[in-house]
């Protein structure tokens, strides 16, 4: 696509901008004034960027006439799509602002500042590129990375490139230290639309968009009435790679989530539905274009991006992808062991830092496939559990939060595992449910109702009954290695809700008020209804712990 910037519609008569104090048309130095007024800069630069008036053609309207113009329209740059944002390496000083274009385009950039300050500074942004290997069709992405923000402060921004009107949002920077924050999380979102597929005669059909559903639309409004610091997006996007339009779902997903995202930074976990075929070496190429993420994870091209961490106030957040280590075969590539190693060895490095430092009192864990589940769905991993357990044990995990089932339950506080168990079922610590001591053991949430249309509230075993995941056989009819499944008791179960089939979760953070006193984090998860998709909050609970400044 040219990315030239195209002429605007031209007049008959050159002295209509020459800046006759009669006239009504914008002379050329009231458009250097609207080049500075952040609403107009597009507009303004548009009309300072196009040439000349041509002279009369033949035929043409004289100048007193109301028709003055002699071409038609022309299609302009392609507008500015998708706003969202996420954290740098450190959310108290560094966001990033991204956006999507169906096309090149010139100088992307973003204008921001403080509220009261407004758009005084300028920062250009980089253009990344993928090319979806199904369609063929190449993806623009640009972010835009802000430095030097002031801890816990509102900003002002509008993202912008040549010929297209800017789009704008709002965001607060993360506090330094230990502050009261919240943050939100769900996972397994989809989109609420339709895309076209080839109906076999010709002529194409309407179809979902993956697995979607209106819920998946009414729950980003439920984020905002939290207005949370950041949210959490645990895996399963959209859905994109069962789409029959993959490039629609993605242009879906980003449409409905700006009404979030371009206010506070969404951090996504890449999970088994992220990983699509033709993109990339094993599958994430798509997804590590879109998002930019914390760069303090995997330094590889092919693996960037797909785990990071980052710390806001006194919370540690760590971001896994878990494909990586899960024995399931559920992307459009089987990757377990893609890493080598380098992931898990990254996670004990981070997690050993978090632990030790005096300033971080929460650690919590981001990932899609789980740990526990007593529902016959996907079940529980035994790869999660034999990598990732031991070391959520040792350096002493509060919080962990996946998706991948499509319901919600949580765990009690669990260390080490149930003794004799080949399933490595893991042993709950304390059978409180409202007030838990995360320093005894782990609470595992299970967050998966963001709005796919297969929700598994009604899959639920009685209770006491879960399956694992221990390992899988040859490829079946449908082209996934068949999964083998242990059946095991769950002692470690504390919650699960079979009523309601969406909803995410709040934390607020509680640092305490001095040295060695408890800080708490209390927590909400808030059902979305259908069909209305009113939030009301289904329960709540409190996890606490001594800070680790004592």
């Amino acid at each position: 696509m040219n990315d030239a910037t195209p002429d605007l519609p031209r007049t008959a008569d050159d002295s209509s901008i020459q800046g006759d104090a009669s006239s009504t048309h914008v002379d050329r130095r009231t458009a250097l004034r609207l080049a500075g007024a952040g609403g107009a800069l597009a507009v303004g630069a548009s009309l300072i960027g196009a040439p000349a008036a041509r002279a009369a053609t033949p035929g043409a309207p004289s100048a007193g006439s109301p028709l003055l113009m002699t071409e038609p329209e022309a299609l302009g740059a392609p507008p500015v799509e998708g706003l969202h944002l996420t954290f740098g390496e450190d959310p108290a000083t560094q966001m990033t602002v991204s956006w999507t274009t169906d096309g090149q385009v010139r100088d992307p950039h973003v204008r921001y500042g403080t509220f009261d300050g407004g758009f005084g500074r300028n920062v250009g942004a980089e253009t990344v590129t993928y090319v979806d290997g199904v369609s063929g069709r190449t993806v623009y992405i640009h972010h835009a990375r802000l430095q030097g923000l002031a801890p816990d402060t509102f900003y002002t921004y509008a993202a912008m490139h040549s010929g297209a009107r800017p789009d704008s949002g709002t965001f607060r920077t993360a506090p330094r230290g230990r502050r009261p924050l919240t943050f939100t999380s769900f996972g397994d979102q989809s989109v609420p639309n339709t895309v076209w597929q080839a109906d076999g005669k010709g002529g194409f059909a309407v179809v979902d968009a993956g697995i979607g559903s209106p819920a998946s639309a009414d729950i980003v409004a439920g984020v905002e009435k939290v207005d949370p610091l950041f949210h959490l997006l645990n895996g399963d996007l959209c859905y994109a790679n069962i789409s029959a339009d993959r490039l629609r779902t993605w242009q879906g997903f980003h449409a409905n989530n700006t009404r979030s995202a371009r206010y506070r930074a969404w951090m996504p976990a890449a999970g088994n539905h992220e990983d699509e075929q033709g993109n990339g070496p094993i599958g994430y190429a798509g997804y590590q274009a879109r998002f930019a993420l914390p760069r303090n994870g995997s330094t590889d091209a092919e693996t960037a991006g797909l785990w990071y961490s980052f710390t806001a106030g006194s919370v540690h957040v760590v971001v896994l992808q878990n494909d990586d280590v899960a024995y399931q075969d559920a992307g459009d590539n089987y990757v377990n062991g893609y890493s080598g190693g380098a992931q898990a060895a990254w996670l004990e490095a981070d997690l050993r830092r978090a632990r030790a430092n005096s300033g971080i009192d929460w650690i919590v864990v981001c990932m899609h496939q789980v740990m526990i589940s007593s529902a016959d769905a996907n079940g529980s991993d035994l790869g999660l559990r034999q990598l990732w357990g031991p070391l959520f044990d040792r350096y002493g995990v509060d919080l962990v939060l996946c998706g991948h089932e499509h319901h919600y339950e949580r765990s009690l506080a669990v260390r080490g595992v149930v003794g004799g168990s080949e399933v490595l079922t893991p042993n709950p610590v304390s059978d409180a449910t409202d007030s838990i001591d995360t320093s005894l053991g782990t609470v595992h949430m299970v967050l998966g109702g963001g709005g796919t249309s297969s929700p598994s509230n009604g899959k639920l075993f009685a209770p006491g009954k879960g399956k694992v995941l221990t390992s899988v056989g040859a490829v079946g009819a449908n082209g996934k290695r068949t999964p083998v499944y242990v059946f095991e008791d769950t002692p470690w179960s504390a919650f699960r809700d079979a009523e309601h089939a969406y909803g995410f979760a709040a934390f607020t953070v509680d640092p305490g008020r001095h040295a060695g006193d408890t800080t708490r984090m209390h927590v909400t998860y808030y059902n979305v209804a259908q069909p209305d998709g009113a939030i009301s909050a289904l329960e709540s609970f409190v996890l606490h712990r001594r800070r680790s400044d004592a």
